[in-house]
């Protein structure tokens, strides 16, 4: 018979060997979250989880589980190879170690196929992030990078972490950029997402002595940071990059490629645009609508999200002896000149 395990060994097991963990939810629940790394072979799809759901609230538990059964009997053979190609040790979990991991679990034992069951599932993970992310003592000192919108921050954390060094991609866990266009072009996630993929990372850098992110609000598009973290930003040593405008807006470009969602790029303006003045408004709108997007962006920079970046670094609560400005005339050169400066931390 199979064995159950609590996630923190489970955690600690998968420091220590090649362990599978995996979702047998159905796939619109792994999609929606899971435990990073973890892997989706559903016992059922999302029509006849929701079937089988309809038939437990309205006729009755029996009624569910004999609807369950024949569907599970169908598939079995299918359901059984897919964990069988699977060398390493394995873990299975559903939404709270009940019947659907410890159905998988039993079938895969009577098969010969030995598996451990995560005990209350991914509810009980989840409340493990929670309670770690509240109480966990987190040691390395912030390296906070700040500039403004178009200085390539994010490029330039991918490239150091890339690199090996400790880097948090804040932005990259919530799926979003942070501002009113920040969502566009991308595939945002769920606070229970950006909570687990966090964690994962503060574990992996406990030991730094540093850890370098992007100077982010409280929110990132619908996500709130964990205060943990937003305190570290509010104390950490800051690298401010400025680069000249048009190399921000080349950036910016680059980044959110804006004529391939035009309309997107349209909606998110109107949501900012009483807060710029008419004139201006009007004419960015006009460029936004003809695919004018370079002096629509600068227009953008100079009258909306660079006074927003000044009155935001007015409330930024670091010393000015702990900031280093690099000015640079490329996102290029100022990823240099930042590794250079990273090396006296090494």
């Amino acid at each position: 018979m199979f064995k159950d395990i609590n996630w923190p060994d489970c955690s600690q097991l998968r420091t220590e060997k090649d362990v599978v963990i995996i979702d047998v939810r159905s796939p619109g629940e792994y999609e929606q979250a899971s435990i990073p790394g973890s892997i989706n072979i559903p016992l059922f799809d999302n029509e006849e989880r929701a079937e089988i759901g309809t038939l437990y609230t309205q006729v009755g538990v029996e009624a569910a589980k004999e609807r369950g059964l024949e569907i599970v009997s169908a598939k079995l053979p299918a359901f059984v190879k897919q964990f069988a190609g699977i060398p390493q040790e394995k873990v299975v979990y559903c939404w709270r170690g009940g019947m659907r991991s410890r159905t998988t679990a039993t079938v895969l034992s009577l098969m010969g196929i030995y598996t451990r069951r995560l005990a209350g599932g991914y509810r009980a993970y989840r409340q493990w992030v929670v309670e770690q992310l509240e109480t966990m003592d987190f040691h390395p000192r912030s390296i906070v990078l700040q500039g403004h919108t178009g200085t390539g921050k994010t490029d330039i954390l991918l490239r150091l972490k890339q690199d090996g060094y400790p880097v948090l991609d804040l932005e990259g866990m919530a799926g979003h950029r942070g501002s009113i266009f920040g969502g566009i072009g991308t595939r945002s996630n769920n606070q229970k997402t950006f909570d687990a993929l966090l964690l994962q990372d503060l574990i992996a850098y406990k030991d730094s002595p540093y850890v370098l992110f992007e100077a982010e609000s409280k929110r990132i598009g619908k996500i709130v940071v964990p205060d943990l973290l937003y305190a570290k930003r509010n104390t950490g040593s800051r690298i401010v990059i400025d680069l000249p405008i048009e190399a921000r807006v080349g950036q910016i470009l680059k980044d959110y490629r804006p004529w391939e969602n035009a309309e997107a790029c349209l909606r998110a303006f109107q949501q900012i645009r009483s807060r710029i003045h008419t004139p201006i408004a009007a004419e960015i709108d006009g460029c936004l609508k003809t695919e004018r997007y370079a002096p629509a962006v600068e227009m953008l920079l100079q009258y909306y999200y660079d006074p927003l970046y000044a009155h935001s670094s007015n409330l930024y609560e670091g010393e000015e002896s702990d900031s280093v400005t690099i000015q640079a005339d490329s996102v290029d050169q100022a990823y240099m000149s930042v590794k250079a400066l990273l090396s006296a931390e090494r």
